[in-house]
């Protein structure tokens, strides 16, 4: 299969915005059915419409003049935005969707526009459009039909292509035949500017036309076909009254755009400067669109940057010469400076992800027959594209699992005292190194006693096992683990909240879950900002180091032999009157007994509890580059990858809460 024409990749991409756009709009109408935002999602039909007829997808831009005319009428007053028109609307916005993924016309597009849904789509259309009594239309009033027809006003348009426009795309024939539809015209074309047949470049632009246009359309019309145009001579006049009828040719002799002439186009309120050029603002030479590969690749070779700039410091640290090490420091600051900028690139607002559960709440309320309000809080707060990427699949079940289960019909929610409307939380904030996203609900909340039992059925837990509730509300996320009585086409197969785990696992993070019967439940999951490079405490156990991630650690202190010599068995440290469990990382590490006289103790956090993680030594904060564990050793618990020291010698990185989760489960085995 031949490489994508970049300019059509370049459509595609900004369509594809677009559209995602429009479905905020949309939802947004809903509940606000202002006239600027009625406005705005014509613009954005109109714009897809008239880029998808110049980049060739002729099928898209077809559908998308019915969509197009229903929000017209809209804008005019002849209908009204009402539920079910939002709902077509939607459906019509994801049938676009799926004609702009196909790449273009052709067979697969054509079938797709003939499917018995597109068809119904565009029958619902043709009856809004058409001024069908259907529930979302408002009919013109009958005195409407008698009033005149609008006054005809006429134009003289003249147009010069950028020499450059026929590389990017541009088909000035597309554009001046839907000029022609929007009335009478006479086209004439200008030809001075055209170079002989031997040193013509076809790929150049060099005709200019004249259009004299006849048409009851406003000025903004006419300004709408030209506004991918980009650096385009335009001037678009209106003829005085006097001016010849219109059996006289409209077209005036072909000529340059005079000041003269453009001047009334830049008197009139138009998204163009003088000339028909756009501001620079608007023509997004401030911003350049990157492929998300190459940002990768970037990343990789900064992380090899990293890996040789603490091998130079080791050399430096060796050599003690003075001169080395301030070439090493300036080199430090450099590279600290340029992954600080690399890693800001690859940083996205999470409210990216987020605006996509609007539709799925909706969609589901729908199908459940409950009103649920969903409220997003922290969508400004940046993670990595990497991480983000990852994200939509598990918050898309713990929504689903929210609202089939956690947030109950509207009668039980008056019985219980509640508003018969569920309330829906999804927020994100930054803590340290981890970004915490919380989905958070109102409703009957997890039945620890439901849990317990199905635990004890599936044989999770024995009948003489006394777990805490926070330990019960863990096992939701057991492989196939569900409490739902009956299966529904939402839920209640128990793998949901297990690809959450399986998901949340993958990206090295944790899962937090309070849950209170009757009020609720929330949800939290901890990720690391970013997998690339982290910073990290690196630690010695005999003579192997190890790394753990900083954004875990709270604080380093000494550890008394004496803590291993309790009667009771107990592996608790008393910190500041606060008693922690501690891990002697060497019987979690199968190593022989340490000979070292005086240890530390690193206090972590995992799963929202702090643990004690018992070491040989401290060794210092070390810029990790995180390199993934081969295929024989990935199934080894307790490590999230491995890294590379100044030395060439590699130290693994330790996951500090599957390492907790494993220490406690062996406990629980052995009790």
């Amino acid at each position: 299969m031949s490489a994508i024409n970049p300019v059509i990749a370049t459509f595609i991409t900004e369509a594809r915005e677009q559209l995602e756009g429009l479905e905020a709009l949309l939802l947004d109408l809903e509940s606000d059915p202002a006239a600027e935002k009625v406005d705005a999602v014509f613009r954005a039909l109109h714009t897809v419409k008239g880029s998808g007829s110049m980049f060739g997808f002729t099928v898209l831009a077809r559908f998308t003049h019915h969509f197009e005319d229903a929000f017209d009428r809209v804008r005019e007053g002849r209908l009204s935005v009402t539920p079910s028109l939002v709902d077509l609307s939607l459906k019509a916005r994801d049938h676009m969707t799926a004609l702009l993924e196909l790449g273009g016309d052709g067979p697969e597009a054509e079938a797709l526009a003939a499917a018995p849904d597109a068809a119904a789509l565009l029958a619902a259309l043709a009856r809004l459009v058409g001024g069908d009594h259907a529930e979302d239309a408002e009919p013109a009033a009958p005195e409407a039909k008698a009033e005149p027809a609008a006054k005809l006003r006429r134009w003289t348009i003249r147009f010069r292509p950028a020499p450059d426009a026929l590389r990017n795309g541009m088909r000035p024939d597309l554009l001046l035949a839907e000029l022609a539809a929007l009335g009478t015209a006479e086209i004439a074309v200008d030809t001075e500017a055209l170079s002989p047949l031997e040193t013509l470049d076809p790929t150049v632009s060099q005709l200019a036309w004249t259009v004299g246009l006849e048409t009851a359309e406003p000025r903004s019309a006419i300004e709408s076909v030209f506004v991918f145009a980009d650096d385009a001579d335009l001037s678009i006049a209106e003829v005085a009254d006097e001016a010849p009828s219109p059996e006289t040719p409209a077209a005036p002799a072909p000529q340059q755009p005079t000041q003269a002439a453009a001047a009334p186009a830049a008197a009139a309120p138009a998204p163009r400067e003088a000339g028909g050029k756009r501001p620079a603002a608007a023509n997004g030479s401030d911003q350049v669109r990157i492929p998300a590969a190459r940002l990768d690749e970037i990343m990789d070779r900064l992380g090899e940057l990293v890996i040789a700039q603490a091998r130079l410091r080791q050399i430096a640290d060796q050599s003690a010469e003075p001169e080395l090490a301030g070439v090493v420091e300036e080199v430090d600051r450099l590279v600290s400076s340029l992954r600080d900028s690399t890693l800001s690139i690859r940083m996205l607002p999470i409210e990216t992800v987020f605006g996509k559960f609007r539709r799925v709440v909706r969609d589901l309320s729908s199908e459940l027959g409950k009103d649920v309000d969903l409220i997003v809080e922290g969508g400004e707060t940046e993670i990595d594209k990497t991480v983000l990427d990852k994200l939509s699949e598990p918050l898309v079940h713990m929504i689903r699992n929210s609202m089939d289960h956690g947030i109950e019909q509207a009668e039980r929610r008056r019985a219980a005292g509640k508003p018969a409307q569920g309330r829906l939380l999804l927020s994100a904030r930054q803590e340290g190194g981890e970004v915490l996203i919380s989905i958070e609900d109102d409703g009957a909340g997890l039945d620890a006693e439901a849990i317990r039992a199905k635990a004890l059925e599936r044989g999770l837990l024995t009948a003489d096992s006394t777990p805490t509730e926070a330990e019960l509300h863990q096992l939701i996320f057991a492989p196939g683990f569900s409490t739902a009585k009956q299966l529904s086409s939402v839920s209640g197969r128990g793998v949901g909240m297990d690809a959450v785990r399986t998901a949340v696992d993958a990206l090295r993070g944790s899962i937090d879950v309070l849950s209170r019967a009757g009020s609720g439940t929330r949800v939290t999951l901890r990720l690391p900002v970013t997998l690339a490079i982290v910073e990290g405490l690196l630690i010695r156990l005999g003579e192997a180091a190890y790394v753990l991630p900083l954004s875990v650690v709270e604080e380093c202190v000494e550890f008394d032999p004496k803590e291993r010599s309790h009667e009771s068995g107990r592996s608790v440290l008393l910190i500041r009157e606060h008693l922690v469990p501690f891990l002697d990382l060497v019987d979690a590490f199968g190593e022989p007994p340490s000979e070292e006289t005086r240890r530390r103790v690193v206090i972590a956090r995992a799963d929202g509890k702090r643990i004690g993680l018992v070491v040989d030594d401290i060794l210092g904060q070390h810029q990790t580059v995180i390199k993934t564990l081969g295929p024989l050793h990935r199934e080894v618990e307790g490590f999230a990858g491995a890294t590379i020291l100044g030395d060439g010698s590699v130290a693994l990185i330790i996951d500090v809460a599957a390492l907790s989760r494993r220490a406690l489960s062996s406990r629980r085995d052995a009790a």
